[in-house]
């Protein structure tokens, strides 16, 4: 895992100012998990009372950080809860190994707290199939609890960065019944991105008081219109972990609440499209809508068919509106489809309807809209009113020097 030093060209121009979220302080340290010098290691403590809600990977292979955490998730506690994450090495396909050093920094980040076993989350995102060296994280505890602080988010970021080459941030201020709540949260993820989810792990944080199941239905709803709807490569993690954690201290409830919704839907959104931002190799951002699909899981289907098409990537990499390769990833999808009643659009350019070329396309236009940084395609099955958008990024040579030396 070579360290990244261009940072994406599609990247926002710097790290947001998050606001302090009552209730939760945080610390990072370099803690040699696979390189010296290099923060790895957070620690996120959070307020008595804190509801934790979450969603993981659904691999087959997922690591044992996320079988432990799957297993901790339930009702509010008295007791508080702690988020310890380290980059550089997964944790994952390492046998009993990988059980017992997930027990190792359980045991020590409850020790170090005093926060209870049970309420202890743990994430290892980095290398597969390599043991992780505990003793050096669980070395680390100490300090980290000691340098706890409110307004040390950004620290925490940059702390779970693999292959990113920025740090991601987001958060939204909303208002229930009169009243002010806060939404922070920060997520990493550049490569082996795929819904269900992908190689992210997303800490999300509010002050809202939000009943556990509540907020677990909310968090499982909100990903699936967010995290679940991106992909860079198609390929999905073991180790994927988004957890929200709130934690009551505004005194305002907002179980139940649409504008809770809506304000972590924008969060869980604004950090999904950074990660696609910053995509390995990436230089484009592409937003695919899908339209008058037989219903809307047939239109994301259709979607992540184009999406995940190395065919239409590399094209809109060359700036190739090459519109008979979305045609191609409708028709292999699966989904239900007509050639004669498809249309498709090249950002308001209409390329081809009813199963033929436009008669008024012009190439020169869609290929001007090829050059943005923000592309835009729109396919309308002319079957019914299903509907989804979904969002990837072009596929370079980038990618491939990335991932070529992953290991080094």
């Amino acid at each position: 895992m070579a360290a990244i030093t261009k940072v994406s060209p599609l990247a926002p121009a710097a790290f947001p100012d998050l606001p302090v979220i009552e209730g939760v302080s945080f610390s990072a340290i370099a803690a040699g998990v696979r390189y010296q010098g290099r923060t790895d290691v957070m620690l996120a403590l959070c307020a008595p009372g804190t509801a934790i809600a979450g969603t993981f990977t659904k691999s087959a292979t997922r690591s044992a950080p996320v079988l432990d955490c799957q297993a901790k998730l339930g009702g509010a506690s008295d007791d508080g809860a702690a988020i310890l994450v380290n980059s550089g090495n997964s944790n994952a396909f390492t046998g009993r190994n990988g059980q017992e050093a997930t027990d190792a920094i359980v045991a020590a980040t409850a020790a170090a707290t005093g926060i209870p076993a049970a309420r202890v989350f743990t994430a290892s995102t980095g290398v597969i199939g390599e043991p992780l060296p505990h003793d050096r994280i669980t070395a680390k505890l100490s300090d980290l609890n000691e340098n706890l602080s409110p307004g040390a988010i950004a620290d925490a970021a940059r702390a779970i960065m693999t292959t990113d080459t920025y740090p991601k941030g987001a958060a939204t201020i909303c208002e229930i019944d009169g009243k002010t709540i806060k939404i922070a949260g920060f997520a990493k993820g550049s490569g082996m991105i795929a819904p269900d989810m992908a190689t992210m792990l997303v800490y999300i944080f509010t002050d809202a008081q939000v009943d556990q199941a509540a907020l677990q239905a909310v968090t499982t709803k909100v990903c699936d219109a967010t995290f679940n709807c991106i992909t860079v490569d198609s390929d999905t993690s073991t180790s994927d972990s988004l957890m929200v954690a709130a934690t009551g201290t505004s005194g305002v409830d907002a179980t139940g609440n649409a504008a809770f919704e809506a304000a972590l839907h924008s969060v869980m959104l604004d950090l999904a499209h950074q990660v696609v931002r910053d995509g390995e190799g990436a230089t484009k951002f592409v937003e695919i809508e899908v339209t008058g699909a037989v219903d809307d899981a047939s239109a994301k289907t259709h979607g992540l068919s184009i999406a995940n098409s190395p065919l239409v990537k590399t094209a809109i990499a060359g700036e190739d509106p090459n519109w008979g390769r979305v045609v191609m990833a409708v028709g292999k999808s699966g989904a239900p489809a007509d050639r004669d009643t498809l249309s498709i659009w090249f950002g308001d350019i209409l390329v081809a309807e009813n199963g033929w070329v436009s008669p008024d396309y012009a190439e020169a236009d869609a290929a001007e809209h090829m050059k943005s940084e923000h592309i835009r395609i729109r396919v309308d099955c002319g079957m019914g009113h299903g509907a989804s958008t979904v969002w990837t990024c072009d596929l370079t040579h980038g990618y491939i020097e990335i991932n070529a030396d992953y290991r080094s």
